[in-house]
């Protein structure tokens, strides 16, 4: 198998890429470097079954030739972080809708399957917990930027489903919850990395509104193994499905967590979210994968506890990132 990996330079696509090779696919990973970085790919540099293209996805005549050239396309190049949804909102919604369009019209004029990853922050506010696939999903006002990304990425599933209505098109659309690993970085508001890096320097570990917000962590080899399976599960196609881990940790409590197992000195200090981000800025309380459907699709169980991505984290940033 030929795939295309969009945003392949990315933390997620990197890895994708080199449990692709290890498979004996074949992998172009195509990456403009807004985000990603060429040091993420140094694993997949020199297997004779790789190529890196840097560019963007905005560019039609490249993904045509690239869609056109490959057997399957894992579409996850996007904007990337609170920060970044916040201080570049124009740049986020073209990103993520204009990019994901491109791709599907590619993908449907060479009749290629194209698997999307999405996003949690699609169930927005919901307080139905766990989120399954089929719920109705809450978001703030339109004048609230926290939003826009959890519209474009819903509006990405709208037209990949619309996609398939029309044509049998073949898509998937993958809702990720909060995936981690090395390479991630915190530049973009994420918040483990940062929370290590902060830990490993005796810093104050900073803590956005009062910590009592809680997410469901996930180990990147685990959102990998679940990606490619879902590509290759026939059930899969036209549906939306969601990868993550059911083990729900506050914020308070994984600070202190990242404390314990780096040794670190620091200090946990809780900062208000108009000071972390804007004012106004809205947070949902619990995010909880239901993890029903992707267990009957492809038999996904994540394997790696909490523990064992921070253990991976903190000696990715030890070594200096």
């Amino acid at each position: 198998m030929k795939a295309l990996v969009t945003g392949g330079a990315g933390f997620i696509g990197s890895h994708l890429t080199e449990a692709l090779l290890a498979r004996g696919d074949q992998v172009v990973a195509v990456d403009d470097l807004s985000t990603g970085s060429r040091r993420n790919l140094d694993g997949a540099l020199g297997n004779p079954g790789f190529e890196f293209v840097e560019g963007t996805i905005l560019d039609e005549g490249l993904m045509d030739g690239l869609i056109g050239a490959c057997d399957v396309v894992f579409h996850l190049a996007s904007a990337v972080g609170v920060r970044l949804i916040i201080d570049k909102p124009v740049q986020t919604i073209q990103t993520i809708f204009a990019g994901t369009d491109i791709v599907l019209r590619q993908a449907r004029k060479h009749g290629k399957l194209v698997l999307i990853t999405s996003s949690s922050e699609v169930y927005g506010k919901a307080e139905k917990v766990p989120f399954a696939e089929g719920d109705d999903v809450v978001l703030g006002p339109t004048h609230t930027r926290r939003w826009l990304y959890a519209c474009a990425k819903m509006l990405d599933e709208f037209l990949a489903l619309a996609h398939y209505h029309e044509s049998r098109q073949p898509v998937v659309c993958v809702r990720l919850f909060n995936t981690v690993g090395p390479r991630q970085t915190g530049q973009y508001g994420m918040v483990l990395p940062r929370f290590v890096q902060q830990a490993l320097a005796h810093e104050p570990v900073t803590v956005y509104g009062e910590g009592t917000q809680t997410r469901c962590f996930t180990h990147v080899d685990d959102v990998v193994d679940g990606l490619w399976k879902l590509a290759a599960c026939p059930a899969a196609l036209g549906r939306v499905v969601n990868l993550g881990s059911p083990e729900e940790v506050s914020i308070n409590q994984l600070a202190q967590r990242v404390i314990e197992l780096t040794g670190s000195k620091s200090k946990i200090v809780h900062v208000p979210y108009a000071e972390a981000y804007i004012d106004g800025f809205e947070d949902m309380l619990r995010r909880v994968p239901d993890l029903a459907l992707a267990r009957e699709l492809i038999g996904y169980q994540p394997r790696r506890s909490l523990d064992e991505s921070i253990t991976a984290i903190v000696r990715y940033w030890a070594k200096g990132g």
